[in-house]
């Protein structure tokens, strides 16, 4: 204190005389005689103005910094840490208290204190603020990443350097697997062959497949944004595709193997085997759905549909069933069956009866899969309609 008092001056009332020591103002108790006692004069110093009680100024903010999840830290010219908060000594398995005072070497491998001496001497040359994202040595051995700013601070009269970082590790690896899912999942959709298109909860198309595209003889950008609807034909069955999506988006089922009947952008139609799931971890609502076709009809022209009674004789038809056997079966008369099969041949364009019998197959008109023969649409594998 004796090598910072300036010349003695007029001695206030109180009898105290005032001293400047590290930029502060103290009241001083005792006569200021360099020879007096040879400089070991015992006396009294209180600071004027000091608040050595009451709160600190900006304590909130302090404690903010002090518990923040963001790491951050203030080291001096020399790399010696002058405070660290405990979100950044945990980076290191220790505590703010066995952070300071020590250097970068103390707690970082050589390679990594080299990196962030250059980052402090970076910071230091600029004089401003400098955002970056860096790699460092983690305590357990594996290597992580923070995203942060380093800037330059004023503490105790030197220009010091100030961090602020957060650990996005985790975060980095996680959007990776989720990048390198998402290319996966492109891949099959584009090289699997298969139609499928991700719709949203309202029922558009969020992707389509070139498969789907290609069956619908469009783009697959001309498909995202259209609603799904618009791209069926309005059969009987489409009310009960519509209750099964609803289950779908509201969650009581997980998935649906159904059928519709598709139309391209010519009006021409092919009936296909949908599969349909929900994807997203919402549990009160499904956020998409996946709709894969796994088969389809030959692609026709628009028919009048068929009535219950001739989807039925078509699988009786088709299991080989006569006229006579078909009459039987179905309550009905000898004429009736007869007309309802030339009615058919009508339709559906076939001159014979194992050529009506192909024609229901291939236009997906009886499912392909099942035996004995039955309706695409039926909901129950023993059901014949």
């Amino acid at each position: 204190m004796r090598q910072e008092l300036p010349a003695p001056g007029r001695t206030p009332a109180n009898g105290c005389r005032q001293a400047l020591f590290d930029g502060r103002t103290f009241d001083v108790s005792w006569h200021l005689d360099e020879n007096r006692g040879r400089g070991r004069t015992r006396g009294l110093a209180v600071e004027v103005g000091a608040r050595t009680e009451g709160p600190r100024r900006y304590a909130a903010f302090a404690d903010f910094a002090d518990l923040a999840p963001a790491a951050a830290f203030i080291r001096d010219r020399d790399g010696r840490y002058l405070w660290a908060n405990h979100a950044y000594a945990h980076l290191y398995g220790t505590t703010p208290e066995q952070v300071v005072g020590k250097y970068i070497e103390d707690f970082d491998a050589q390679g990594d204190a080299v990196q962030f001496r250059a980052l402090d001497q970076e910071i230091l040359a600029r004089g401003r603020p400098v955002r970056h994202t860096l790699g460092y040595q983690r305590s357990d051995g594996t290597t992580g990443q923070a995203a942060g700013h380093r800037f330059p601070v004023q503490e105790n009269g030197q220009t010091c350097i100030a961090g602020i970082y957060v650990d996005i590790t985790e975060h980095t690896r996680a959007m990776a697997q989720r990048r390198e899912a998402e290319e996966n999942l492109q891949a099959l959709r584009d090289h699997s062959g298969l139609p499928c298109a991700l719709l949203s909860a309202n029922g558009r198309v969020v992707q389509a497949s070139a498969a789907a595209a290609e069956l619908l003889e469009t783009r697959s950008s001309d498909l995202v944004g259209r609603r799904a609807h618009t791209l069926l034909a309005p059969t009987p069955d489409l009310a009960q595709l519509h209750r099964r999506w609803n289950g779908l988006i509201a969650r009581r089922i997980r998935r649906v193997e159904t059928s519709a009947v598709l139309v391209d952008v010519r009006g021409r139609q092919r009936r296909a085997q949908l599969h349909l799931t929900t994807v997203g971890r919402s549990a009160a609502r499904a956020r998409n759905v996946w709709a894969v076709v796994t088969h389809q009809s030959l692609v026709h022209e628009a028919h009048a549909p068929l009535t219950a009674a001739q989807i039925r004789i078509l699988a009786l038809l088709a299991e080989g069933s006569s006229n006579g056997e078909i009459a039987t079966s179905m309550r009905l008369s000898r004429q009736t069956v007869d007309y309802h099969l030339s009615r058919l041949r009508e339709l559906l364009g076939a001159a014979t009866r194992p050529a009506l019998v192909a024609r229901a197959y291939v236009l997906g008109i009886l499912a392909p899969r099942a035996w004995p023969p039955r309706s695409a649409t039926a909901t129950h594998p023993l059901s014949p309609t």
